[in-house]
Formats: C-alpha cells, structure tokens, sequence
C-alpha cells in the first residue's frame, strides 16, 4: 500500500456536486469540508480519554492504525500540501488536534502521519508563524525527536529544517533546542547508528542550517563531548554514552556516501562549519584518532573518488561545493597537525595533483566563447557572476590557498619524486603558476629554487613563461 495515496476524488453523485457548489468545497480546490471534518473527528476519537485508558491487553492495537483510518488520514497529508487546505486546516485548529495525537498516540503510523501534514503546513509562511510561535506545540513536536521510529523522525526532522529556513522564526527555534540539551545525544545517537540513509540526510541538513544560524550552539555541541561529566553517580550501573560531534558526523559520512552524494556534501559543509572556530579545529585534531579518521576520509574523497583524471572537466560542476568543503577542512587539518604521522609525504603528492587537477578544470569551465570577449569589461563581470560561477570563485581561492601551503613544504627529495611520478609535470607546474601568482609569490618563489637544483630545464623553461619571477629571483 503507498505511504501517501491520492487525495479523495471529486464527488461525482449530483446531490453532492451541487453541495460543493454550494460552499461545501474548500478554497478553489474541490476538496470537500464536511469530509475533512469527518476526518479530523475521527483523530479526536482515537485520542479520546475512553480510548486512551485502556487495559494492558489492548496495547498491541494501540501501536496499529485501522486501515480505513490510514488510508484517509493520508489523503489529509497529501492534500496539506495545497495552501487553501493547509489555511482551513489551520483554521479549523488543526495543528491542536495533531498536537493531541502526538502527546497520547502510541501508534508510529500515526505519529508520523501528523508530524508530516504539520510539515506540509509549515512550508507556508504564515502557518510556520503560528505553528513556532506555539510553545507547547514546538514542545511537543522537539520531543518527537526522541521517538524510536525513523519515518516519524524523518517527518519530524523536515518540519524543523522548514522552520528553520524561515528567517522569522528561525531564531525561536534555536533557542528552543538550545533549552533541550537531550536533543544533541538523540542527533549524535541517529548520525552515529542509522543505516535509514533518508534520516541521515535529513538530520544532516538540520545540524548544517542550526550551525549556520547559531554558532554559540555549535560551540556547545562541541564542547558537550569534549569531558566525561564528573557528576555522574558511581552507582549508576548504566552508563550513558559520551557523543562526540566529529566522529558522529564522520560516521554519518560515511553512510550516506555512496548512496546520496548530496547528503555528503551536506556532512562535508557541517566539518567546514566546525573548522570556523579553534574550538572546533581542536575537536578535529586533539584526539589522533580523530584526526586521522578525518583526514584519511576526506583524503579518499579528494584523490580517489572526485575530479578524477578520465572524468570530463564539467564534472567540476557537479563536485564543486562538496570539493571546496573537503579541501577546506583537509587544509585546516594540515595547518594545525602538518607533522602528524598520517599527513606524509606520499599523500601531499596526490593532494596536489588533485588540486591541480581541480584548477585546470574550473579554467575549463571559466572560458568564455569567443565571439563573448568584446563584452568582458568590468562591469559585464560583475552582473554576469551567476551562483556557479560565485562557487566555482570559492573552490578555485581555497584550492590555491591550500597548494600554497603544500608547495611552502615541499622538499629536493619531494619535487624529484613528483617529477618522477607526474605529479609535477610543465603543464602542471604552469597551471600552478597561473593560480599563484601573484598573491602566493613567495610559495611559487621557494618551489622553484628547489626546481632549479632538481630539473634546471623546467625551471628555466617556466622562469620564461612567467617574466615577473625573472625580476625577483
């Protein structure tokens, strides 16, 4: 049976047309008020106190939904998604209704039925207003947070991600999380152990828009798994779990990697997010597991996995947002922990390759079209900068930040070796002096003192390509 069957048909009996015509119909739709109502009375009854008080043997049919009852209740949760119904909903008190449900309801069906209809609801402005400014209703649907059943928290999960793409009431519903600190084990606890690869994506997005909205919760979140608590009771035989954020999120990487690469890049921005603060550079790096479990993952992405060398240069396109957050993060890696046994000297070789491989293609996709150039003034720059190229700008800035830092680094045993390997070869070496100069002059000035006493043919031949080193060297 599908999850979200049609809404009901049109009434075809004439008599009932007729009631439509009549006023019975809801906004512009065809959907009918008196069948809504039906409905929503029936959600009142399951709820009702002579229905919720019932003995130990009926709990089984508590946890069920009768099927007719699904099957409608359904056609409700398809239907919220049209605005008139979504605002007669609201305005029969629906979300009081939902309310209840979840406050006494047993039933998962159920429960996941009414947080998604509040989702639908919440997509319009004015009833995402009204349902976050009800304080015991966010209570409510925060708590569903530590339900068991992953449909409900997948519902659950997308409502908050609406609320919290609404600036207006954005700032609530921080707050709100702020005062459940339980919230950030239950999110630790899903990133860290659902295989539900929708769930994973979905809490992903919810942590990314919470730490873009409020860095004074994700320095929370960071430091809620740096200590064991001291105050913990001796007695206390079952000992509760210690979340740390970064290995929750490695592992939810992970996860998600082969089968969502949105979700990935997703949980790549939530680690950039975290290397905006020391605190969160530290939670990264001071533990060497940590730390090496980081890098060896984003490693694989940047040199096995993205840009590779048989793929197509707009493949950039695709990878540049997911890209620009692994060597972000890889690069505030290196800068903390360059002297770390997992950052060698075999791995910065295929690093550079890669971020060269990377700049050669977003030249690619940076050409203009000939019959285009007249046109390239200042101006026309600016106004043509379009949100691919505004990223592309991004990936290109921190790739050429990062080779600088490996280039500073590297070694006569090292640029032989790259020599050798391919890593370094002419067209390489320029499209790296293309990117550098000028604003990395002193990174691209030491890398080819070292060239010089390695392969003097290539130095020269690239001293000749690029006159402004001639003057400084």
């Amino acid at each position: 049976m599908d999850r979200n069957p049609s809404p009901p048909p049109p009434s075809r009996d004439k008599s009932e047309e007729e009631e439509v015509a009549g006023g019975d119909c809801i906004g512009s739709t065809v959907y009918s008020k008196h069948w809504l109502f039906g409905v929503l009375s029936g959600l009142i009854q399951i709820v009702s106190p002579e229905n919720t008080t019932s003995s130990s043997d009926d709990d089984k049919h508590q946890m069920e939904l009768d099927e007719e009852m699904e099957n409608e209740i359904c056609k409700v949760w398809d239907m919220s998604m049209d605005e008139d119904v979504a605002l007669f909903l609201q305005e029969f008190n629906a979300p009081d209704i939902f309310m209840g449900v979840l406050a006494k309801s047993r039933c998962p069906r159920l429960r996941e039925i009414c947080v998604g209809i509040l989702g639908n609801m919440a997509c319009f402005q004015e009833i995402c207003v009204s349902i976050s400014n009800d304080k015991n209703l966010g209570q409510v649907l925060l708590h569903c947070l530590y339900d068991s059943d992953p449909p409900t928290l997948l519902e659950t999960s997308r409502l908050l991600l609406t609320c919290l793409s609404q600036s207006e009431v954005a700032s609530v519903w921080v707050e709100r999380i702020q005062e459940y600190p339980a919230i950030y084990d239950t999110i630790c606890f899903i990133m860290s152990s659902s295989t539900n690869v929708d769930l994973l994506v979905k809490v992903g997005e919810v942590v990314d828009k919470l730490f873009d909205l409020d860095e004074k919760l994700m320095l929370e979140w960071i430091k809620n798994g740096a200590v064991q608590p001291l105050d913990q009771p001796q007695e206390d035989s079952k000992e509760q779990p210690v979340f740390k954020i970064v290995p929750c999120v490695l592992e939810a990487a992970k996860q998600v990697r082969s089968e969502n690469p949105e979700g990935l890049d997703v949980y790549m921005h939530i680690l950039q997010l975290l290397t905006t603060v020391d605190d969160g550079i530290q939670a990264i790096v001071q533990c060497p597991n940590t730390g090496k479990d980081t890098w060896n993952l984003l490693f694989d992405l940047a040199c096995h996995e993205f840009c590779q060398s048989d793929d197509p240069p707009i493949v950039i396109q695709e990878q540049k947002t997911v890209l620009a957050s692994v060597f972000s993060v890889l690069s505030s890696i290196y800068a903390s922990q360059a002297e770390q046994e997992y950052i060698k000297i075999e791995k910065e070789l295929p690093l550079i390759d890669s971020l060269i491989r990377v700049l050669q293609n977003v030249e690619h996709c940076q050409k203009k079209p000939e019959n285009s150039m007249d046109s390239n003034t200042e101006e026309t720059k600016k106004s043509d900068l379009t949100p691919e190229d505004f990223h592309l700008k991004i990936l290109k800035d921190i790739s050429c930040e990062f080779l600088s830092n490996l280039f500073q680094i590297l070694t006569k045993e090292t640029v032989a070796q790259g020599l050798k390997e391919g890593h370094l070869s002419k067209p390489k070496c320029s499209c790296v002096f293309q990117n550098l100069l000028p604003f990395y002059s002193p990174a691209v000035e030491d890398f080819l003192k070292i060239l010089q006493e390695v392969d003097k043919t290539l130095a020269d031949d690239l001293e000749e390509s690029f006159p402004s080193l001639k003057v400084q060297t």
